[in-house]
């Protein structure tokens, strides 16, 4: 696929500062862990990154309203360059009576990331012809997935020949390399409406989304796909591998690893079939919701080892012939000025359904048993597919214009 010069920019910028940030994680969790022992403060650390990002999303808007995209893009890189900067200086004294303030480095460090990521996504549909939108919105998933797949297991390894503080100091010059790449972009004209108070320019992207047939059906389907995800958490794994399944503990990475190669194979399959699926937007959104819910069901239900590897598996295919098409839509369903704050209230509505979620489960685990959560989670992805196929003139109408 031939691109241009600033999307190109873009993914390599953003990609190098992915691989910087499952190093960063990595070495965080490592370092609390060692220093602690304890797990719940090494468990710690996501929950932090959730909540700060929950927050950088309400926030950014007004941003928006002030800084150019490429260089409030640019300007994340470059704090988290600073921040890991002052990590890798510090981390010589950390103890254990001073370990908290790590926490206060990862939230800031999530609020850039925070910030990043609804830029990211609204600079695509600028530097992509529209015809070619699809096909980069499945490169971007593509390269994302693989790095996530792929860092977490380098990151481990690293360890092995170099200390945290090392990959800490990696990390740093990774982000230096990706603000590099994002200071090259072109910069965009980006007019947002004029809003007088905070809290106007906090709330535009919730009036926009409220205002619209298709992004309310959207949002409403992501608060249910991302409580049906939150089965697929570390912990809720680890105890459906141990209890439901019986089997040792390498099958708990083994099925996590098989689910993001189903996402990587989704949007493998996304960039192949492209024109296809541009197409037929409404359809693949329904079907990869209703084949997600199947494969979830046939999940919990399953005590073979082998069987769950192959259902997580097609989970993750699944799921992501929904999300690519459905980021396209979204990415072509309101005007370019408005997707910024689109995208941060769609991120502060995933973000915050996310951490309760994940809360919910655990509980609901422990009181009706951990096939009851997947059996709910395909109940709620049914639920999806339902809403879906309500809205399919809406979407098959945008595939057409």
């Amino acid at each position: 696929m031939k691109l241009n010069r600033n999307f190109n920019y873009l993914l390599t910028g953003q990609s190098v500062a992915n691989i910087g940030d499952v190093l960063y994680i990595v070495s965080i969790i490592y370092l609390i862990f060692e220093l602690t022992g304890s797990a719940t403060a090494a468990a710690a650390v996501p929950f932090a990154i959730t909540g700060s990002m929950f927050i950088s999303n309400l926030l950014t808007p007004m941003l928006m309203q002030r800084f150019n995209l490429k260089w409030l893009l640019a300007g994340s890189q470059i704090g988290k360059t600073g921040l890991l900067i002052a990590l890798a200086l510090g981390l010589p004294f950390l103890s254990l009576s001073n370990y908290p303030w790590l926490f206060l480095l990862i939230s800031l460090v999530a609020i850039l990331d925070g910030c990043a990521n609804p830029v990211t996504r609204s600079l695509i549909p600028i530097y992509v012809e529209r015809e070619q939108l699809l096909k980069a919105n499945g490169l971007t998933e593509t390269l994302t997935q693989l790095i996530q797949t792929a860092m977490w297991f380098v990151g481990s390894s690293l360890l092995i020949w170099l200390t945290a503080t090392e990959l800490v100091w990696i990390t740093a010059g990774l982000f230096f390399l990706s603000s590099l790449l994002l200071i090259s972009l072109q910069a965009v004209e980006f007019t947002p409406a004029v809003q007088h108070g905070k809290w106007q320019q906090i709330s535009n992207g919730w009036k926009t989304v409220s205002a619209s047939p298709v992004l309310k059906r959207i949002a409403l389907m992501d608060i249910l796909e991302t409580i049906a995800g939150a089965v697929w958490i570390a912990a809720i794994l680890y105890v459906f591998v141990s209890e439901a399944l019986g089997a040792e503990e390498q099958w708990w990475g083994f099925i996590n690893g098989s689910f993001f190669l189903g996402l990587i194979a989704g949007s493998l399959f996304c960039l192949r079939f492209s024109d296809c699926i541009a197409k037929n937007l409404s359809r693949f959104i329904f079907g990869g919701a209703i084949f997600s819910s199947l494969a979830t069901f046939l999940f919990g239900w399953n005590d073979i080892a082998l069987l769950a590897l192959l259902f997580s598996f097609v989970v993750g295919i699944f799921s992501q012939l929904k999300n690519i098409p459905q980021q396209t839509v979204i990415q072509t369903s309101v005007q370019p000025e408005r997707l910024p704050t689109v995208f941060t209230t769609l991120g502060a509505i995933g973000t915050g359904t996310f951490g309760v979620a994940s809360l919910l489960m655990g509980i609901l685990a422990d009181l009706f048993g951990i096939r009851a959560v997947f059996m709910l989670s395909g109940l709620l992805l049914a639920a999806v597919a339902w809403i879906a196929f309500e809205g399919r003139n809406y979407l098959s109408n945008l595939a057409q214009e």
